[in-house]
């Protein structure tokens, strides 16, 4: 799942240490120490585990991320997490929504070692040049790739705004073909939208994939592009969006709620901070929010803000149920540290971490539904999507409550894989196999 987080892009400076995977070692201890919110948390045995890890010697940053990821183990708190520099480079073009270089994210087979794209992304030099998840990297500038590490690869691929790199790839039934690109500066698009005429009803279809910094204006320019079409009413789909930035969460909110609670925040010293709506919303039309098992964090705050205020009709399956804040550090190597610092409630101050969100009215996709779906994306937002034409039925004021199932295990779906690279320490994705 994407990091749920407030931005925080320094960390304190570790006392003077000679050896510097120790550094890196006490800039991690020093960052839990000052932040860490949990109620079972121990200063003591923290203390004493500082004096345990700087006691040892580490040969390199390797065995040093090791005997990090151990330490952090400790605290039982699985959003409390340390990035290499790879993962976190990844974290951090997502929650500011903007990437430099060609636009492709990579990954690698360790059975094989062989580096994949998984994903070209939209608006890019990579995207327009045809280049598609599952091509698989032969040279970047003519040197192979074989003896690379999905580090070296992302570094020789990034250089400087306006200059080329040349890439040789590989693709099932069309072989090995030669691109060159052209750096640029990317910006994610986080939210899709469309115009649906569904018999006589003209309906805005929105779909939110994270919240990055740049999501609320992106959100603003749907639903203001949409209204000037004439919209009776808005589908806003936050199904599978791992969450992002806290204040991204509330500005969106803004934009749909007039007034109200959106969230509250209580860090480790008690803190107690609420958000509000402020006039500000741009629409009162008529709104239906889908969820489901993976929409978690920032999706949460906003889903649940609009469904306790009565502004929305959350249609769906339970959400994930992650009630903590997270703040992300850049360590002085360019790894990442993520931390819990402060636990978020929606309006009714009920605890959903581990519980979720229920919907206003529960349907869930059948196994052959999911997998309709996952082997075609381009059903979802449809007719052949079950969630979006109860939603649309809503909108049209003819619709029926669905009574409440046993959830079976889901399918999982293409945007699980984000969450996967930043949450599994062996992530599948690095496992994938050509297609």
């Amino acid at each position: 799942m994407q990091t749920f987080a407030l931005p925080v892009l320094s960390a304190p400076q570790p006392d003077a240490l000679e050896d510097n995977p120790k550094a890196i070692i006490d800039e991690m201890w020093q960052i839990v120490n000052n932040e860490f919110v949990n109620y079972e948390f121990n200063q003591a045995e923290w203390l004493e585990k500082r004096t345990e890890l700087l006691s040892q010697d580490y040969d390199n940053l390797k065995q040093a991320y090791k005997a990090i990821r151990e330490a952090l183990k400790d605290l039982d708190d699985p959003y409390t997490r340390f990035l290499p520099p790879s993962e976190f480079s990844v974290l951090t073009s997502q929650t500011t929504g903007e990437l430099s270089g060609v636009g492709v994210r990579l990954a690698i087979d360790k059975r094989t070692s062989e580096l994949y794209i998984i994903e070209a992304v939209r608006n890019s030099p990579a995207r327009e040049a045809g280049l598609k998840r599952g091509d698989r990297l032969i040279r970047i500038n003519g040197k192979p790739t074989a003896l690379m590490s999905l580090e070296q690869a992302q570094q020789a691929i990034a250089g400087e705004l306006g200059t080329e790199v040349s890439l040789q790839l590989s693709r099932r039934n069309k072989g090995i073909f030669q691109v060159t690109l052209k750096r640029a500066e990317i910006e994610i698009a986080a939210v899709t939208y469309h115009l649906k005429e569904e018999e006589q009803h003209r309906i805005g279809y929105i779909k939110l994939d994270e919240f990055s910094s740049h999501a609320t204006e992106q959100m603003k320019q749907a639903i203001q592009e949409l209204g000037e079409q004439q919209v009776s009413g808005y589908v806003l789909d936050l199904r599978g969006n791992p969450g992002g930035l806290l204040f991204a969460s509330v500005d969106i909110a803004r934009l749909w709620l007039e007034k109200g609670e959106i969230v509250s925040t209580i860090d480790r010293k008690g803190g107690d901070r609420h958000f509000w709506a402020n006039g500000t919303s741009l629409t009162d039309l008529p709104l239906v929010v889908l969820v489901n098992q993976w929409s978690a964090s920032a999706s949460e705050i906003l889903a649940g803000a609009l469904k306790e205020n009565g502004r929305a009709t959350v249609v769906g399956t339970k959400t994930y149920g992650k009630g903590t804040v997270q703040s992300v550090h850049n360590l002085s190597d360019g790894s990442g540290l993520a931390v819990t610092i402060a636990r978020y409630y929606p309006p009714s101050g009920t605890d959903i971490n581990k519980k979720g969100i229920s919907p206003n009215i529960y349907l869930e996709l059948t196994m052959e539904q999911q997998a309709r779906l996952k082997s075609d994306p381009s059903l979802w937002g449809t007719k052949a999507d079950p969630q979006y034409s109860h939603a649309i039925s809503i909108l049209k004021g003819s619709s029926a409550p669905i009574s409440t199932p046993v959830t079976p295990k889901p399918v999982g779906l293409r945007w699980q894989e984000l969450e996967e690279t930043i949450k599994d320490p062996d992530p599948r994705w690095q496992r994938m196999q050509e297609r």
